[in-house]
């Protein structure tokens, strides 16, 4: 057993997996009507291949991948397409989706499935895990194919497989170590063999012995490795510097230090979807929260609503003040239950209106505890000042760009500063801008 140093900055927030760490994954049943956003990840909206009216089978392709960063959306159910229009999405505005109606069958379309997918050539495992619309499940929704294809000339050495799931509230991750170590150990060698990855490195963290046992019982050679238990942990440059030793350049990429980072429900996506022929339809998420009856971990078909989830759980038992989706540090409030989940979404945690209360913020006191906690070196206080002054010049010559979003800033600030809001404002108009013609 390898045990690594810690990285740079991190907090300790209060762990609350207790409810839901030893919990089995339950399969939940899809919902009367299923609502796909065509926009699942990081590029643009896939562009359908149905129409109003058609009948469509579990599994079946309903739209492709429009653009390099595009992954294609399939039909988590049989049934009906009723409608083809904007719909309340994740992320806050209106994304169109498809709607279908479940006739309740759960019939599937062919599927190509393969008894020993590792007998495959390189260029086969990409070609499947794109068309299955496979995409990078820890939260950030980049088409996995895409980051399994490297740039010529570039040798990967490591491909690390992040279990390190450091979000305080989720156990998505760790039930799917403990549940399913095979499909995530194929998964890892599928994408290594895409990748051309010389070494293949399970990161988790060291507070998940139960996901380490049930790995290293089925590994072999892979080597796992234990982390400190920080948050960001799962941090993708955290990760390379902890285990390989190497920083990821400012403005660089990761197989810039020759490693490639990938999630363990991703890996296990890529199983499904090269040996079973199962596009990515579905995904497990804990729900979870003070307000949650029962909280649990749930395998859900995509474009289930948010509604349909918590009632699962035996509902609310006080109103909630806020729903969040994707992490309590990293996560998004959700105006509305309506939103379905979607591929990138790892958990619901739901909090009451007293844990939920937007505190007021005072004065910076330049203390500089934001600065000792930033895992990317950066200076949080100068960014949100850049920020909140629309100085985006200063902000970019600052790093804004390599803020990799964690909140640790604001989670610790004394002064309460909603120093995240500023500094994502401030990316935001730094990559428009660079997005305008010239």
């Amino acid at each position: 057993m390898r045990q690594v140093r810690s990285f740079f900055g991190g907090i300790y927030p209060k762990d609350v997996k207790q409810s839901t760490a030893g919990t089995p994954i339950q399969t939940l049943s899809a919902p009367e009507t299923v609502v796909v956003p065509l926009l699942q990840h990081i590029g643009e909206e896939a562009k359908p291949v149905v129409a109003k009216g058609d009948e469509v089978l579990k599994g079946q392709l309903l739209a492709e991948a429009d653009g390099a960063a595009g992954a294609p959306v399939h039909s988590p159910v049989s049934g009906k397409v009723l409608a083809i229009e904007p719909r309340p999405h994740p992320s806050g505005h209106s994304i169109t989706a498809i709607v279908i109606e479940n006739d309740g069958n759960d019939t599937w379309a062919e599927r190509i499935t393969h008894p020993d997918p590792v007998q495959l050539d390189a260029e086969t495992i990409l070609k499947r895990i794109s068309e299955a619309g496979v995409v990078g499940m820890g939260g950030a929704g980049f088409p996995t194919a895409a980051k399994l294809t490297l740039p010529k000339g570039i040798t990967l050495e490591y491909l690390i497989i992040n279990g390190c799931e450091c979000e305080p509230y989720f156990t998505t991750d760790q039930r799917l170590m403990v549940e399913y170590p095979e499909d995530i150990i194929l998964g890892a060698k599928l994408m290594a063999k895409a990748s051309g990855a010389r070494k293949i490195v399970i990161a988790i963290e060291d507070n998940k012995p139960d996901a380490y046992a049930s790995l290293k019982e089925h590994a072999g050679s892979i080597e796992i490795v234990l982390v400190p238990t920080r948050y960001p942990a799962g941090g993708e440059k955290q990760l390379i510097q902890q285990i390989t030793g190497r920083e990821v350049p400012s403005g660089g990429l990761p197989h810039q230090a020759g490693a490639v980072v990938q999630n363990v429900a991703t890996a296990r996506a890529v199983a499904l979807a090269v040996r079973d022929g199962e596009p990515s339809i579905a995904r497990v998420i804990t729900v979870t929260g003070t307000p949650i009856a029962e909280p649990k971990n749930f395998l859900v078909p995509i474009g289930t609503p948010l509604a349909d989830v918590i009632e699962a759980t035996g509902g609310f038992t006080v109103k909630p003040g806020k729903v969040v989706v994707s992490g309590a540090m990293m996560g998004e409030a959700q105006f509305s239950l309506d939103v379905p989940i979607t591929k990138t979404i790892g958990g619901v945690a739901a909090f009451t209106e007293e844990e939920s209360a937007t505190p007021d913020s005072t004065p910076c006191i330049k203390c500089a505890r934001c600065v000792d906690v930033c895992p990317a070196r950066l200076l949080p206080l100068k960014l949100e000042a850049f920020g909140m002054n629309e100085r985006f010049d200063e902000a970019r010559e600052y790093g804004a760009l390599d803020c990799i979003e964690c909140g640790a800033c604001n989670y610790i600030c004394p002064a309460k500063r909603p120093l995240l809001q500023y500094i994502r404002f401030a990316k935001l108009e730094i990559i428009a801008r660079d997005q305008q013609p010239s």
